[in-house]
């Protein structure tokens, strides 16, 4: 049976957004304290014992991040044509991670962001 390790990274930022459509509160801008959790599968572990060092993740999560940060989600151009929800914007920081950071050996598996602490959203690829 094939080993797999999955490491973790918590990050946060902070923005405002609105959700086109909307029939509520919703609608109108509004801010969150936003929970960034990056999850990353690899196979091998190096010398040290390390699929992947924490380090080598969180200055890419936290360089897109800094993007996102104080800002409105609504004027960025990856939430032109959707909504910047929690599921939408999971989906544009798996895919800008695993732009930066995928190769032979690792692999990240899966984002979750939430948006107040008892709600949020996973994406992942299958």
């Amino acid at each position: 049976m094939a080993e797999v390790f999955e490491i973790f990274v918590k990050s946060r930022f902070a923005a405002a957004h609105s959700l086109g459509g909307y029939p509520g509160n919703c609608a109108r801008v509004h801010g969150h304290n936003w929970e960034v959790e990056v999850f990353v599968r690899c196979s091998e572990l190096d010398e040290l014992g390390m699929g992947v060092d924490f380090c080598a993740i969180e200055p890419v999560v936290k360089e897109i991040l800094t993007g996102l940060d104080h800002g409105n989600l609504n004027d960025l151009p990856a939430f032109a044509n959707q909504n910047p929800t929690a599921e939408n914007i999971a989906r544009f920081l798996y895919k800008e991670l695993a732009r930066k950071l995928d190769t032979h050996a690792i692999h990240i598996s899966r984002v979750k962001v939430s948006e107040t602490p008892e709600a949020g959203a996973f994406y992942w690829e299958e």
